[in-house]
């Protein structure tokens, strides 16, 4: 079974978890791409969707399923999305794709995160992925100044300008043991908008592709 095909089988196994009439939070990447293509053979059963990109948004629009504000919505049953890299405490690394604000207000607000992924994705210890943070444009050298001082190497996401208008910082050589600490330690660095680290609102179930097929946890 290639990754591809994992990443299908655990995309598909998140639609045990939508309930009819609901309005389902949808996450963004490559995982969730399948989970968008599964997501429109019910289509007709559920209300809609809220998106966490431009780009899921433009492809629940082409399946015809309806895409409401977050700020229309006062409540999510759940939030089904990928992840970079997730430890065993369900803790994870997410961004890679530049939308992990976005990513993470809808999962604030979603009652259970669902996370979707193959099994090259879980790590005994997350920071092999380079953590993703968004920045503020003015305040991006700042922030990186700040970011070596936690011990962690900054790079410049060159050309990528997130949705909401800002850059990307992936901060490479972490090795993060104490993810919720240091997700609220970045957080608090003026400048930053919200960094990739998923710890203090981790999943509540995993989904896993395997060459077996899928493992819930």
């Amino acid at each position: 079974m290639t990754q591809d095909e994992m990443k299908k089988a655990a995309a598909w196994a998140a639609l045990q978890y939508v309930e009819a009439g609901t309005v389902v939070g949808v996450g963004t990447g490559s995982t969730v791409n399948h989970f968008i293509d599964a997501l429109g053979s019910i289509k007709d059963t559920i209300k809609g969707a809220v998106s966490s990109s431009e780009a899921s948004t433009e492809k629940l629009k082409a399946l015809g399923i309806e895409v409401f504000e977050l700020n229309d919505v006062s409540d999510l049953d759940i939030y089904v999305d990928g992840a970079d890299e997730i430890n065993a405490h369900n803790q994870m690394i997410k961004g890679g794709g530049a939308a992990l604000t976005r990513e993470k207000i809808v999962a604030a607000v979603a009652r259970q995160f669902v996370c979707i992924v193959d099994n090259t994705k879980h790590v005994d210890v997350l920071g092999q992925f380079p953590l993703p943070v968004e920045v503020i444009p003015m305040a991006r050298s700042y922030v990186a100044r700040e970011l070596l001082k936690l011990g962690g190497d900054p790079v410049y996401r060159q050309g990528v300008v997130t949705d909401n208008g800002n850059v990307i910082l992936d901060v490479h050589g972490l090795s993060i043991t104490q993810a919720a600490e240091l997700e609220e330690k970045i957080n608090q660095i003026v400048g930053v908008v919200t960094n990739g680290l998923f710890a203090q609102r981790g999943a509540n179930i995993v989904i896993t592709g395997t060459p077996e097929g899928p493992q819930i946890k």
